[in-house]
């Protein structure tokens, strides 16, 4: 019992020293962590204080010719007073009280000081590299202005040669440019004057100017030969070519005031002749897109002058088709109602049927006032023909909806003789398809024909007994009758979809099986997968045979299905 107690006290003595020397390195790397933190900031502190604004600020000494640079050299001087007698100390204040705060322990108030001494470090900083770059704007000016004058007069020679390989092109606005090009060259002077009386503070702003002047100078050579070209030869000649053919077509009675020709033309050429002044003076701005939305307006004006043209065409073909359509049914219509008494009596009519005929009368007289009104619209000139070309469209459209509810009508008035030969006729042409279907099973030796495709052959020739059934009645009924021959069509059509679905099936999946012995050795357990795939063949299933194979193979040969496919359906003729 002595021995336990020994040993729990010597664990929990060994437990308390090893918490109290982890706390012990937690606290020495914390300290050593803000020592260095401290030390890197005091790094950055003394780089401030070490900044070579003074010996630049010397440099500006040698060429302190006008008040401008003393008013500028006074005030970098004051700054960096600034710096180095308020910020720069109060940066090293700040770091000792940092350092005093870390020698006392109290890491919180370290961590504190060292953010606030961060913040003002930075703002330091910042000052001092702005300065120390304002002052280098200054004494680096005579190197880097000479560069940048270097490659803008390379600039100016470039532009002002292709200014005069090209000077035709320019047109009027050729002087203007070359006064320009006089006014840039004297720029150039005018830097060479400011360099050699050391107007440093002056420099920047020629350097600017003669740059702007050389970029507005690239565009001006770049755009004017294109607006002259558009506003001088290309947009007065489509102009007068608009204005002929506009002429043209008024004598030609073309209703052409929607369109506001004379309008858009005067403002145009009020447009044009405002860009050519504005080019003049080497104002560009937005004159080539405007010259090109000028040009891309009568290119479409002449493609309205050409739908126009097309649309009388249109609507002279239209109005005479619709005309003696018109004058057909009114015939058609006249001589029914002509008639209605003996139709009446002949096909013992029922209200239902007299009021359909009532109301394709009344539609039609609508249809004749409808009509008129247009005429009398062409008559006036007051609608562009594609406008009178589309309401005769809606008309026809409409006429052709009482065409169609008048041939349905006749058709119900029409000799019961022709549905029946009709009905004679279909029956033939689907014991034909029948046969052909019988035929197509025949062509391929299957092991087995579906129960599905006899089922199928049943409902077809009982569908056609039907046929056979109802035209021997009298008198025959045509609504039961056509019904019957649908039902035989659609079952017919089936059973031969149904036919040639059976034989593509159990071709490609024949074809397949076959193919597919040469990886029977080959690959572990596909022999038993594929004599699976025969015994469903051998069934009569072959969809199900066809599926099988065709997944077997696909993993072994990525697209053979789809080969096979491709090859059956163009030896058969499929798509």
């Amino acid at each position: 019992m002595g021995n336990l107690l020994l040993v729990i006290i010597t664990l929990v003595f060994l437990l308390i020293a090893l918490i109290i020397g982890s706390i012990c390195f937690v606290r020495i790397r914390k300290n050593k962590r803000i020592k260095e933190a401290l030390s890197k900031l005091e790094i950055e502190k003394n780089k401030i204080d070490s900044s070579p604004i003074i010996p630049e600020l010397a440099k500006v000494e040698a060429f302190l010719n006008n008040e401008k640079l003393k008013i500028m050299y006074n005030e970098w001087k004051d700054r960096l007073q600034n710096i180095k007698e308020k910020d720069v100390p109060r940066l090293t204040d700040m770091i000792l009280e940092a350092e005093y705060s870390l020698e006392q322990k109290d890491y919180n108030s370290t961590i504190y000081k060292i953010a606030k001494l961060e913040i003002e470090l930075y703002k330091a900083k910042t000052n001092s590299d702005f300065l120390l770059g304002e002052i280098k704007d200054i004494t680096y000016s005579e190197e880097r202005n000479r560069v940048i004058i270097t490659e803008l007069k390379v600039k100016f020679r470039e532009l002002h040669q292709k200014f005069q390989d090209t000077k035709l092109e320019f047109g009027i606005v050729a002087e203007p440019i070359q006064i320009q090009f006089e006014n840039i060259s004297k720029k150039f002077e005018e830097f060479e004057t400011i360099m050699d009386n050391k107007d440093y503070a002056e420099v920047n702003n020629i350097v600017k100017v003669i740059d702007d002047l050389l970029k507005h100078m690239s565009i001006v050579i770049e755009e004017v030969p294109s607006i002259i070209l558009l506003g001088t030869n290309v947009l007065p000649k489509k102009i007068s070519e608009m204005e002929e053919i506009y002429n043209q077509m008024l004598k030609a009675k073309y209703p052409l005031d929607y369109l506001n020709v004379e309008y858009n033309i005067e403002e145009a050429n009020k447009k044009i002749n405002d860009i050519i002044i504005r080019t003049q003076n080497l104002n560009l701005e937005d004159s080539l897109f405007e010259l090109k939305v000028l040009l891309d307006y009568f290119e479409s004006l002449y493609n309205d002058f050409e739908k126009e043209k097309k649309s009388r065409a249109v609507y002279a073909e239209t109005n005479n088709n619709f005309k003696n359509r018109l004058e057909k049914i009114n015939d058609v219509v006249d001589d029914i109602f002509s008639q209605l008494e003996d139709l009446k009596k002949l096909y013992n009519l029922t209200d239902e049927s007299i009021s359909v005929l009532c109301q394709i009368n009344d539609d039609l007289q609508f249809m004749n006032d409808d009509y008129k009104t247009l005429l009398e619209h062409v008559h006036q000139n007051n609608f562009a023909y594609s406008r009178l070309l589309n309401e005769l469209e809606n008309l026809s459209a409409k006429l052709a909806t009482i065409e169609d509810n008048l041939d349905s009508t006749l058709d119900t008035l029409g000799n019961m003789r022709d549905d029946e030969v009709r009905a004679r006729q279909q029956l033939e042409e689907i014991k034909v398809i029948l046969k052909d279907s019988k035929l197509k099973m025949r062509e391929y030796n299957l092991p087995v024909i579906p129960q599905s495709y006899y089922i199928e052959l049943s409902e077809a020739s009982s569908a056609i007994r039907e046929i056979v059934k109802e035209l021997q009645k009298k008198p025959i009924t045509i609504s039961v009758l056509n019904t019957r021959v649908d039902t035989a069509r659609d079952l017919v059509l089936k059973l031969y979809a149904k036919t040639c679905e059976i034989l593509k099936d159990a071709a490609i999946a024949e074809t397949l099986l076959v193919y597919s012995n040469r990886y029977r050795s080959s690959y572990e357990g596909l022999s038993n997968k594929l004599n699976l795939s025969e015994q469903l063949f051998l069934k009569g299933e072959y969809l199900k045979s066809l599926e099988l194979t065709s997944n077997l193979l696909n993993k072994i040969e990525p697209g053979i299905f789809k080969t096979t496919l491709e090859k059956y359906n163009a030896i058969k003729g499929e798509s």
